[in-house]
């Protein structure tokens, strides 16, 4: 038993700690009962040692596992990357330790990602809200001829242009609390929100408290949620930005969520083939993190050399891998596998669809 334990997986990197000296009868992890001659514990994996914590154990523990941890990403990174479908075919049949845990790496691969996404794309420039002077001076004339039109008014002179914002007060449109609740549901919520809106144009108070009392509406969970959605509503609205990286952050966890959806279907689709969801969700992790480490790479690329053409060639690249991912993984002919694989593709885009809606209305409930 002692040479099995000697064997066990454990960090031997100050030799003092490893001296029998230090050898107890008892794990002092786990309580688990030990033989002097054991450097492990067999029921747990902790080193059978109970000298005291020095400072140079600290740093060389630390290091230790960095490299440790760094030598299994190579491998994976080098497998994952240049031989598809491997990576998770030896994983399901139990070649697990020689490879970073897949759920871990893709994590780490997808902050990665979406880090240099952000300092590569600048999000001002993609969101830039015109203002009022950036609008053509003969569209500003025809909005006066409407905004005049509508109030019976004569041009008064040819120059003249009205400002553009609108000018209903929230005098004009207030409908008190009980006047509201003799509404159904939604037209008494498009209510609340148009005099909100109106509301916080007008003072530009962001507490939903003080809005509230000032309005004479009840300070109800759903009136405090609605008040604050709607100021939510008017800041994105004028720096779109802010949303943007707020959503971009959760991406990830996202993504996370949505695979073991898309998982079901491939188990679906490959049902008659003899994997576990399980199976098929580790594939499905494992090609997710080769995009990420793909376009990762291209996206930088792009940013160095001020192109588009790294990003479009990567996107054919990914298609290939990932046609031999499938037909390497569930081991069936090139036909069968195209026509899975265009299957699969088009109910990833449909899923994506959906829950990138979802995501995008759930991140500003939650913002």
């Amino acid at each position: 038993m002692s040479k099995e334990n000697n064997l066990l997986p454990g960090p031997r990197i100050i030799k003092e700690r490893h001296k029998l000296k230090y050898r107890s009868t008892e794990c002092l992890n786990c309580h688990h009962p030990l033989d002097i001659s054991d450097t492990y514990c067999p029921n747990c994996s902790q080193l059978n040692s109970t000298k005291k914590l020095a400072f140079n154990d600290f740093f060389n523990e630390f290091f230790a596992g960095i490299f440790a941890y760094d030598s299994r990403v190579y491998r994976t990174l080098g497998v994952l990357l240049f031989k598809p479908g491997k990576i998770s075919k030896d994983y399901i049949e139990g070649k697990r330790v020689r490879y970073a845990n897949p759920y871990r790496f893709y994590l780490s691969a997808s902050i990665l990602f979406f880090l240099a996404w952000s300092l590569t794309h600048d999000f001002d420039d993609t969101f830039e809200v015109p203002s009022e002077t950036d609008i053509p001076r003969e569209e500003q004339v025809k909005m006066t001829d409407s905004i005049l039109a509508a109030e019976g008014i004569e041009r008064p002179d040819v120059g003249v242009i009205l400002p553009l914002t609108d000018t209903t007060k929230v005098k004009d449109i207030y409908i008190s609390e009980e006047a509201i609740d003799t509404m159904g549901y939604w037209t008494g919520i498009g209510k609340k929100l148009n005099l909100f809106n109106k509301f916080y144009e007008e003072t530009e108070i962001k507490s939903p408290d003080r809005a509230l009392d000032s309005l004479k509406y009840t300070n109800t969970t759903s009136n405090h949620w609605l008040y604050k959605k709607t100021v939510d509503a008017n800041r994105f609205t004028s720096e779109p930005g802010l949303f943007y990286d707020y959503f971009i952050s959760k991406l990830p966890f996202i993504i996370f969520f949505y695979l073991p959806v898309f998982a079901l279907f491939i188990w679906l689709l490959y049902i008659r083939r003899p994997f576990t969801y399980m199976e098929h969700l580790i594939f499905t992790f494992h090609n997710q993190t080769t995009w990420f480490v793909l376009y990762g790479i291209s996206i930088n690329l792009d940013s160095i050399l001020e192109t588009n053409a790294v990003t479009g060639i990567t996107t054919l690249v990914f298609l290939f891998y990932l046609y031999k991912a499938f037909r390497r993984f569930y081991g069936q002919g090139r036909v069968k596998t195209l026509v899975k694989f265009i299957i699969i593709n088009i109910i990833f885009f449909i899923l994506a669809i959906i829950a990138a809606i979802f995501s995008v209305v759930a991140s500003f409930a939650i913002y």
